[in-house]
């Protein structure tokens, strides 16, 4: 498999509850983290006096991220208004050649910036607030 297009890493959220999804406009970086929490069971038994994990056990989460030029388009009405709103609608990421993780998620960031000789720019922040999906590509 040959390298893949960073643009072609897609966030997108639920247009408005019916299962449609739209990518969040003006994106230029993306970024997802998957995660699990470790429960550490070692004991003065354990062989070798090696760790031996909880196999498992422990919270999993995941993380959203962008950052890129603030479009005023439908994509950034509806971030607002799940922010503002406190609501954690499914959202999409589709990673290229790999798959679809999909599931509720949060935004638990919006920042708004620019300058003076520059464009308006944004970032947001989501997470995990449910079971999360994969689908292959």
């Amino acid at each position: 498999m040959g390298a893949q297009s960073g643009k072609d890493l897609l966030i997108k959220i639920e247009a408005s509850g019916g299962g449609a999804f739209e990518t969040l406009a003006g994106l230029r970086a993306t970024r997802l983290s998957l995660n699990a929490q470790t429960v550490d069971v070692t004991t003065l038994d354990s062989p070798g006096g090696w760790r031996e994990l909880l196999v498992g056990a422990g919270v999993r989460s995941a993380s959203l991220s962008g950052s890129g030029v603030f479009k005023d388009a439908a994509s950034d009405a509806r971030a607002r208004e799940v922010f503002f709103g406190q609501q954690a609608p499914a959202f999409q990421v589709v990673v290229p050649d790999f798959g679809t993780i999909e599931g509720p998620f949060q935004i638990t960031a919006i920042e708004y910036a620019g300058d003076y000789d520059g464009e308006a720019t944004y970032e947001v922040s989501m997470a995990s607030a449910g079971a999360i999906s994969f689908i292959a590509a």
